[in-house]
């Protein structure tokens, strides 16, 4: 049996198991998490809370070595503890069952396959006034229903993950010849004026998280290197690293809080390879401080925001 197949089997054995206590926390609902440790685990939690709106005050990460613990203090959108039994009994199974299936390695390229409901296609190309527009102009030419996408632009780049299905069977696109199509007319639309970045349409067989893919995509194509806008001192986040002893980096970061933080944070760090060894995160209203302690290709040993 090779690594990979015993860390499966390990992991098997050993499902996460999640303590969910309302009593511990005067002010929020406190959730426990301990799994054998595997690289994306801290990700694939800090997902299912995200997907559920539900804001993180204060967590504790501890993935030292081959097990995994972190503890989360959460609430909901009002400020309140988390009352609602079914809500409760979903958060503890989703995590339990250890559904990484959303998120899978990051890719350079994806089959010309669609789900069964629809064909989700995905681009990247250069940001400019009026892309959204054409590119469902495209979509509505070629009789394409647009079940749901969502676009991110940075540093004048652009990337979008779109759902679609055929206007008249509300199913999959599956046509290869139409697919083709697709693809050709949507990367005449999102080709770059100046040639230094191709433009990229591609179709996926996968039901990924789209907020988690669209993170992948900007990675993939190296957004961090455009052109930065101006900000103010006041909007900048200030992130500082300190390498200490054993290869670990501490970064830390100052920034203003805002919904989704920590998930594109530790999203960002799982694509640079980095893993959260030992750290704390806490929210305050109004901004948030993060300190994290990394090494390249093996992990990041603390994460604090606060």
């Amino acid at each position: 049996m090779d690594d990979d197949e015993y860390a499966k089997l390990i992991r098997r054995m050993n499902p996460p198991r999640v303590v969910i206590d309302n009593n511990a926390s005067d002010d929020a609902t406190v959730i426990q998490v301990d799994s054998v440790n595997k690289h994306g685990t801290l990700l694939e939690v800090v997902q299912v809370l995200t997907d559920m709106n539900l804001v993180i005050k204060k967590a504790y990460i501890s993935s030292d070595g081959g097990w995994f613990m972190d503890v989360f203090k959460v609430i909901d959108q009002d400020g309140n503890k988390i009352r609602d039994t079914q809500v409760l009994d979903y958060i503890q199974k989703r995590i339990e069952s250890n559904a990484g299936w959303f998120i899978p390695p990051l890719r350079s390229s994806v089959g010309v396959m669609p789900t069964d409901e629809y064909t989700s296609i995905e681009l990247a190309g250069t940001d400019r006034p009026g892309l959204l527009s054409e590119v469902s102009a495209v979509l509505t030419d070629l009789h394409c229903n647009v079940v749901n996408a969502e676009i991110w632009t940075h540093n004048t780049r652009a990337a979008a993950v779109i759902h679609v299905t055929d206007n008249s069977t509300h199913s999959a696109i599956t046509d290869p010849i139409r697919l083709s199509t697709i693809k050709e007319l949507l990367c005449n639309v999102v080709r770059t004026n100046s040639g230094s970045r191709a433009a990229k349409t591609v179709f996926s067989c996968s039901d990924t998280h789209r907020e988690r893919r669209l993170h992948q995509i900007m990675f993939d194509d190296r957004d961090y290197e455009g052109v930065k806008r101006a900000r103010t001192s006041a909007s900048r986040p200030s992130v500082t690293l300190m390498n200490i002893e054993k290869d670990y980096t501490v970064v830390t970061m100052r920034s203003k809080d805002r919904p989704k933080l920590v998930f594109d944070v530790v999203c960002t760090l799982t694509d640079m390879q980095y893993v959260v060894f030992h750290g704390m995160v806490s929210t305050e209203p109004v901004e948030a401080y993060q300190v994290t302690t990394q090494r390249p290709s093996v992990g990041i040993s603390l994460l604090t925001i606060i």
